[in-house]
Protein backbone atom coordinates (compact mmCIF):
# COMPACT_ATOMS: atom_id res chain seq x y z
CA UNK A 1 0.00 0.00 0.00
CA UNK A 2 2.60 2.60 1.04
CA UNK A 3 4.65 1.97 -2.60
CA UNK A 4 0.91 2.63 -3.95
CA UNK A 5 0.63 6.00 -2.93
CA UNK A 6 4.40 6.78 -3.05
CA UNK A 7 3.64 6.37 -6.88
CA UNK A 8 0.58 7.89 -6.95
CA UNK A 9 2.42 10.80 -5.27
CA UNK A 10 5.24 11.25 -7.61
CA UNK A 11 2.78 11.06 -10.69
CA UNK A 12 0.64 13.62 -9.01
CA UNK A 13 3.72 16.01 -8.57
CA UNK A 14 4.95 15.50 -11.88
CA UNK A 15 1.49 16.34 -13.28
CA UNK A 16 1.42 19.59 -10.81
CA UNK A 17 4.69 20.68 -11.92
CA UNK A 18 3.63 20.41 -15.67
CA UNK A 19 -0.23 22.01 -15.35
CA UNK A 20 1.08 24.83 -13.06
CA UNK A 21 4.00 25.59 -15.82
CA UNK A 22 1.42 25.33 -18.84
CA UNK A 23 -0.75 28.02 -16.91
CA UNK A 24 -0.67 31.91 -18.26
CA UNK A 25 0.11 34.51 -15.51
CA UNK A 26 -2.89 37.06 -14.31
CA UNK A 27 -0.95 39.55 -14.99
CA UNK A 28 1.51 38.63 -17.51
CA UNK A 29 1.61 41.99 -19.63
CA UNK A 30 4.17 44.69 -19.45
CA UNK A 31 1.40 47.18 -18.34
CA UNK A 32 0.71 45.30 -15.35
CA UNK A 33 4.13 45.97 -14.40
CA UNK A 34 3.92 49.73 -14.34
CA UNK A 35 0.22 50.24 -12.92
CA UNK A 36 -1.88 50.11 -16.40
CA UNK A 37 -4.76 47.78 -15.84
CA UNK A 38 -3.37 46.18 -12.87
CA UNK A 39 -5.97 46.58 -10.20
CA UNK A 40 -8.28 45.18 -12.84
CA UNK A 41 -7.27 42.00 -13.12
CA UNK A 42 -6.54 41.78 -9.41
CA UNK A 43 -9.65 42.92 -7.83
CA UNK A 44 -11.96 42.52 -11.05
CA UNK A 45 -14.53 39.40 -11.47
CA UNK A 46 -12.90 36.08 -11.44
CA UNK A 47 -13.44 34.45 -14.74
CA UNK A 48 -14.67 31.07 -15.73
CA UNK A 49 -12.61 28.50 -14.37
CA UNK A 50 -9.96 26.87 -17.05
CA UNK A 51 -9.71 23.10 -17.35
CA UNK A 52 -5.72 23.79 -16.43
CA UNK A 53 -6.83 25.95 -13.23
CA UNK A 54 -9.38 22.82 -12.58
CA UNK A 55 -6.61 20.16 -13.07
CA UNK A 56 -4.35 22.39 -11.05
CA UNK A 57 -7.19 22.37 -7.74
CA UNK A 58 -7.20 18.60 -8.04
CA UNK A 59 -4.00 18.07 -8.44
CA UNK A 60 -2.77 20.22 -5.55
CA UNK A 61 -5.53 18.15 -3.41
CA UNK A 62 -4.64 15.06 -4.41
CA UNK A 63 -1.36 16.29 -3.34
CA UNK A 64 -1.90 17.15 -0.21
CA UNK A 65 -3.50 14.08 0.90
CA UNK A 66 -1.09 11.56 -0.41
CA UNK A 67 1.40 13.64 1.40
CA UNK A 68 -0.60 13.95 4.58
CA UNK A 69 -1.25 9.82 4.18
CA UNK A 70 2.75 9.32 3.56
CA UNK A 71 3.34 11.32 6.21
CA UNK A 72 0.91 9.62 8.94
CA UNK A 73 2.36 6.18 7.75
CA UNK A 74 5.60 7.19 8.27
CA UNK A 75 5.19 7.76 11.70
CA UNK A 76 3.19 4.98 12.63
CA UNK A 77 6.37 2.80 11.41
CA UNK A 78 6.44 -0.60 9.50
CA UNK A 79 7.09 -2.41 12.20
CA UNK A 80 11.00 -2.26 12.12
CA UNK A 81 13.54 -0.68 14.10
CA UNK A 82 12.44 2.93 14.58
CA UNK A 83 16.02 4.47 15.42
CA UNK A 84 19.50 3.31 14.07
CA UNK A 85 20.98 3.27 17.78
CA UNK A 86 18.07 1.42 18.98
CA UNK A 87 20.11 -1.94 19.54
CA UNK A 88 23.11 -0.17 21.15
CA UNK A 89 23.74 0.16 24.89
CA UNK A 90 24.06 3.34 26.28
CA UNK A 91 26.25 2.15 29.18
CA UNK A 92 29.91 2.81 28.71
CA UNK A 93 32.16 -0.16 28.31
CA UNK A 94 34.97 -0.37 30.45
CA UNK A 95 37.82 -1.50 28.76
CA UNK A 96 41.32 -2.90 30.25
CA UNK A 97 43.97 -0.95 29.76
CA UNK A 98 47.24 -1.93 27.32
CA UNK A 99 49.42 -4.68 28.58
CA UNK A 100 52.90 -3.47 28.00
CA UNK A 101 55.09 -5.90 25.50
CA UNK A 102 57.36 -8.42 26.75
CA UNK A 103 61.20 -7.54 26.26
CA UNK A 104 62.72 -9.72 23.69
CA UNK A 105 64.92 -12.75 25.50
CA UNK A 106 68.64 -11.90 25.20
CA UNK A 107 70.08 -14.20 22.82
CA UNK A 108 73.16 -16.48 23.21
CA UNK A 109 75.73 -17.34 21.35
Amino acid sequence: MLILITIVHIIVCMFLIIVVLLQSGQSGDIAAAFGGMGSQTAFGPRGAATALSRATTWSAIIFMVTSITLSVMASRGGGGPKSVLQGVSSAPTKSQPAKPATPPAPSQK
